[in-house]
């Protein structure tokens, strides 16, 4: 299991230098919608410090999205690749925010730390066991009346598109995260006791947000 980590960890430290560009053209210039999207529906408008962790941060888009949207934010990011957070410190307007190598599974943080925890498209790359620990610690860190915003990938309906996305389910080595993005709600609802879903507006995403 050592081996199999530090592989991955090893991986996304070399896909840390083309990390951002796959996403842009990924996204086909959604991408700056669908990070702020996180950002819309946390509404943390009304509160005066929020506090928000994103739990395998990459890069920090997501963070620096929230960061750039609530001055006032204490804002964590966690990721196990070293190439990652070095990256996501080197963006400019990232002030205000803290980036802290950890694991998904093990999270550094006592228990009801945050208002909100989000995750963005991370899970299904988890194999069954570690996602089931993820989202246990997610559970544990968001406090009472707080949510986690766990955004995955929508099935595409357009038949290249869906090739291309079962291509990359199956470069994932496992038949576990391609069952994972089908199955709905059902894996938040083992966790959470309150569970619904929303679609970013391109409809490639959706987001389960999930109550505590």
């Amino acid at each position: 299991m050592a081996k199999t980590r530090a592989g991955r960890i090893n991986y996304y430290n070399i896909f840390s230098h083309f990390y951002d560009a796959f996403i842009t053209l990924h996204s086909r210039g959604d991408r700056g919608t669908t990070r702020s999207f996180l950002a819309d529906i946390a509404h943390l408008e009304n509160s005066a410090t929020p506090t928000v962790l994103d739990v395998c941060c990459g890069t920090g888009s997501v963070l620096i999205s929230f960061a750039g949207r609530f001055p006032g934010i204490t804002a964590a990011g966690c990721d196990f690749s070293r190439g990652m957070l070095k990256r996501a410190r080197k963006k400019t307007h990232s002030g205000g925010c803290t980036w802290i190598e950890s694991d998904a599974t093990q999270l550094p943080f006592v228990d009801n730390s945050f208002d909100i925890v989000t995750c963005s498209h991370a899970l299904y790359e988890l194999k069954g066991r570690h996602r089931k620990e993820a989202l246990c610690e997610m559970k544990r860190v968001v406090r009472p009346g707080g949510v986690a915003l766990v955004m995955e990938h929508e099935v595409p309906q357009k038949p290249v598109t869906r090739l291309f996305f079962n291509m990359r389910m199956a470069a994932m080595g496992s038949d576990d995260a391609h069952e994972f993005v089908n199955s709905g709600e059902k894996p938040y609802r083992a966790h959470f006791p309150k569970v619904s879903v929303s679609h970013t507006p391109s409809g490639k995403s959706k987001v389960f947000i999930c109550g505590k």
